[in-house]
């Protein structure tokens, strides 16, 4: 089983580095063409140090934020004996340390694993989840999200999140300041043409971050279904638990769009697969995660 949950560990490493440096040098790229629209070095200073601090502060404490924006709570082994029990038998398959455990007080059956590394990894469940899954279901998920800790997606999904969020506020800043002008002459044609760029830029870079990070979430669904299966030897748990998680529900009370991919399947419980829409999906669809974990077909019984 080892083999399989730490396969593409050294991958997601250089992925996590290589993102990293792409969309730092974007960043860069950003700060020094507005800095020359705008004739004021000083942008490029702030992007660069706000890119490292940002890179720094998120490595650090990227856990306790994703946990404190969900009002997520420690789970005692007292209190919560099942998912303790299973957390830790499953820890001990796998070769990882325990995570640390947290519950969610909301009835929609969710979960997510976060952290930095596996020393320092965190699983989150909600209520819903414990009071709907049976013991293979809850074991299926808790494999999963292991799967997600020992293949470094954490660290790779926490990087993502941020690089898009900040070039999305630079985008943001460059268009709010064009009400403010720029130092340079705009009646020339090379300054329009700079302008036009920009705003261009501004428009397409966010959304370019924000379709390559949910395509590399989406990626890495598939492969922690696959690692958690192997980890329980019991596909089907995995399978149910994802068609009772997917169910028609109302969308998580505290779900958020920074952090929806980490989730099992989408806090919004968006179901559309239509035209562009995938293209945006924090997810691949149930359906196919349920056909590749079990090859049949999945719809109503």
């Amino acid at each position: 089983m080892s083999s399989n949950i730490y396969t593409h560990q050294d991958e997601n490493i250089w992925k996590t580095w290589g993102l990293m440096a792409l969309f730092f040098s974007i960043i860069m790229a950003f700060g020094w063409f507005f800095s020359y629209l705008y004739g004021n070095t000083v942008i490029l200073y702030v992007a660069f140090t706000f890119a490292i601090i940002m890179n720094i502060f998120s490595y650090w404490f990227s856990d306790k934020i994703v946990l404190k924006l969900h009002g997520a709570k420690p789970a005692t082994r007292d209190q919560y004996f099942d998912l303790w029990n299973a957390v830790e038998n499953l820890s001990i398959t796998a070769g990882l340390p325990m995570p640390g455990l947290f519950v969610i007080d909301d009835p929609v059956p969710n979960a997510f694993a976060t952290g930095r590394n596996k020393e320092h990894a965190v699983i989150c469940v909600t209520i819903g989840l414990l009071t709907t899954l049976n013991k293979n279901e809850l074991e299926g998920v808790i494999a999963h999200e292991l799967s997600h800790i020992g293949n470094r997606d954490i660290l790779l999904s926490t990087v993502m999140v941020v690089m898009a969020g900040f070039v999305t506020m630079l985008s943001d800043l460059f268009l709010r300041s064009q009400r403010w002008g720029s130092n340079r002459n705009r009646d020339n044609n090379g300054g329009a043409i700079l302008l036009i760029i920009g705003l261009i830029l501004a428009i397409l870079t966010p959304v370019t971050a924000t379709l390559i990070r949910l395509a590399i979430s989406r990626k890495r669904e598939f492969l922690a279904d696959a690692s958690g299966a192997l980890l329980t030897r019991y596909p089907e748990g995995l399978a149910s638990a994802l068609k009772k998680i997917s169910a028609p529900s109302l969308p998580m009370r505290l779900a958020n769009n920074a952090t929806a991919h980490l989730f099992i399947t989408n806090p919004f419980n968006v179901k559309s697969t239509i035209g562009l829409h995938k293209l945006f999906m924090t997810h691949p669809p149930v359906e196919e995660r349920i056909r590749a974990l079990i090859g049949t077909s999945y719809g109503p019984r």
